[in-house]
């Protein structure tokens, strides 16, 4: 059942934003998302307040996204909050917009309907929004290298793929390629287009970063034969 409230921010922050949440609160501190998601999970307070600056960085997106994503979270209202009170917008989870009963809507006068603003579907074909080379989506179990780093191939191309990896990885990052196919292994050179953080679902999963990687000097022949061996 549905307990306290409970509130992410910086330690410096957390004093003033207690007082402007009424109830008991569950408090955790920005650097520990992964806890304050067991948290939420384990107790599904109904309110659960982000403060502005958390929630405007790639962890405090993808913990919402998280919570926005799983059913059992439903009830829980998230809401992004300044500090100094100035600031107070409520995020919505599709799933009950429109089943969310008028006065609660209403509940706060500096609430608003918009949600914050995240990357919550993948891209279309290729990063750039262009049609540069099909991609072909991969059995499960294949993975790369990068930077001697595994990584988790979502989908392939001959110009680049997606992939998953507990490594951080960062947007423009060179990386170098390895790629394992029957009785060698294609070496090249490629960067990092995209990148996200995640919080995926699963207590044994720990956090991990999708990103797209750009092939720099891939042979697109041997590619493209990868890739019909290994489609899904």
């Amino acid at each position: 059942m549905p307990t306290a409230a409970l509130v992410i921010a910086a330690q410096n922050l957390m004093p003033a934003l207690k007082e402007r949440v009424d109830g008991d609160l569950l408090t955790f501190a920005d650097t520990e998302p992964i806890q304050a998601l067991q948290a939420i999970i384990e107790h599904r307070p109904r309110l659960i307040v982000l403060e502005r600056l958390f929630a405007a960085t790639p962890r405090g997106a993808a913990l919402i996204n998280r919570i926005k994503s799983d059913p059992q979270l439903s009830i829980c209202e998230v809401r992004v909050m300044s500090h100094t009170g100035d600031y107070s917008r409520q995020v919505v989870k599709p799933s009950l917009v429109e089943a969310a009963p008028v006065a609660h809507a209403a509940s706060s006068s500096h609430a608003s309907q918009a949600p914050v603003a995240t990357e919550d579907t993948p891209r279309p074909l290729d990063w750039h929004g262009t049609r540069r080379a099909a991609r072909t989506r991969v059995r499960s179990g294949v993975e790369m290298q990068l930077d001697g780093n595994p990584a988790m191939v979502v989908d392939l191309s001959t110009v680049g793929a997606q992939v998953v990896s507990s490594t951080v990885l960062r947007p423009n990052q060179k990386v170098r390629i390895s790629l394992p196919f029957e009785e060698f292994v294609m070496r090249f050179r490629g960067a990092i287009a995209w990148a996200k953080f995640e919080l995926p679902k699963g207590p044994a999963k720990g956090p991990q970063y999708r990103a797209g990687v750009e092939f720099t000097d891939g042979d697109s022949a041997a590619l493209e034969n990868f890739c019909e061996r290994n489609k899904s």
